[in-house]
């Protein structure tokens, strides 16, 4: 499996590495001031870190990742719990553009990944604990990313009364840790779990709900080859990544992915021929456009309707006739259930909407 597209680099690229200094942990906030400035063309190598390093520090931390850790305090980690990379500026980019993003290739740092059974999750009522299973890549290559990963063991979590300070470690136990008792595998697909812009409401905000600007979306299909169209709320854009994945699976059932670090790159753009109001995605060979609610209700009338305005402005066509559309091509399908905000997608083939 390769991890990256067929896109060829531009002229202009930039590095960002992942340090105390260019990371913020748990929130968004349209007043942070940019850590790199970019021109709308340039590609950026962008390292995004788990906060979930701390479940197998032994295996999800390296130097670089335990920088952050000390040079973080717990206090600036509220009131959220993802570490994002950025914010980065797009010259130019203005309240009422559309920012585009074009995912180009990733990376693992890294390669194990965890996933947490935790307190937020769909069943943790029944289950009444919390657990942690680690993750393995398998036969990784010399670069990108292999087609599968394995879990390796697992142990309940017990470093904290609940899965929830921010950036907690889980001492490593080699009596706890059970291994897997079957030899299964699961497909990759890496992805970022946290990309978007800037709010637009002044203010410090959790990073845990998405919304019209991005953020913890954990739509699976923000991978490499993908395409994501975001509303600007602040000059510049205020553009971001983080919370990286090997794996997850429409719902995030349990409240997590496998939980990963790697390297993005990215190319960042203003886009003329898209207009949006939410993210809007584009793969290989559908369009997506998303829907956030309270409940799954809400987040799907908000998916569907964000399509039917999509299907009118990209075929011309009248609300009459995209209700149709909408009726017998677009799938709709659950992104998570886990986020607070819960999430839905709206899927068209771009047979029908061009591409």
């Amino acid at each position: 499996m390769t991890a990256a597209s067929n896109e060829a680099p531009t002229s202009t690229a930039h590095r960002l590495a992942a340090t105390p200094d260019t990371c913020f942990w748990g929130y968004f906030d349209p007043d942070l001031p940019p850590v790199l400035e970019v021109e709308p063309g340039d590609e950026v190598l962008v390292e995004a870190v788990t906060h979930h390093a701390g479940d197998a520090p032994d295996l999800l931390m390296d130097d670089g990742i335990r920088a952050i850790w000390d040079g973080i305090p717990p206090a600036a980690r509220m009131p959220g719990v993802h570490i994002m990379t950025g914010p980065i500026a797009v010259r130019g980019a203005e309240p009422g553009d559309t920012l585009r993003v074009e995912l180009l290739e990733m990376t693992p740092r890294l390669p194990y990944g965890s996933n947490c059974a935790a307190n937020w999750g769909l069943f943790y009522a029944e289950r009444g604990k919390e657990r942690i299973t680690i993750y393995e890549l398998v036969d990784p290559p010399a670069e990108g990313f292999p087609s599968s990963a394995r879990p390796m063991f697992g142990f309940d979590f017990t470093a904290a009364p609940i899965y929830e300070p921010p950036g907690v470690v889980s001492t490593p136990d080699p009596g706890s840790r059970q291994r897997f008792s079957r030899d299964v595998q699961v497909a990759v697909r890496p992805h970022l779990g946290v990309i978007g812009v800037a709010p637009g409401e002044p203010g410090r905000r959790s990073s845990i709900p998405p919304g019209v600007f991005g953020g913890n979306v954990d739509n699976w299909r923000f991978g490499p080859g993908a395409t994501i169209y975001y509303p600007v709320f602040v000059e510049g854009a205020g553009f971001y990544v983080g919370d990286p994945h090997f794996a997850q699976g429409d719902g995030e059932i349990c409240g997590t992915a496998i939980e990963a670090s790697m390297d993005v790159r990215l190319r960042l753009s203003i886009a003329d021929d898209v207009s949006v109001t939410a993210p809007l995605l584009r793969t290989a060979d559908q369009w997506f456009t998303h829907g956030f609610g309270d409940d799954l209700d809400g987040a799907m009338r908000m998916a569907a309707d964000q399509m039917l305005r999509f299907l009118v402005d990209r075929i011309r066509c009248t609300v009459d006739e995209a209700y149709s559309l909408a009726s017998v091509a677009v799938d709709l399908g659950v992104t998570q259930v886990v986020d607070g905000k819960l999430g839905c997608h709206a899927g068209v083939s771009t047979t029908l909407v061009g591409g």
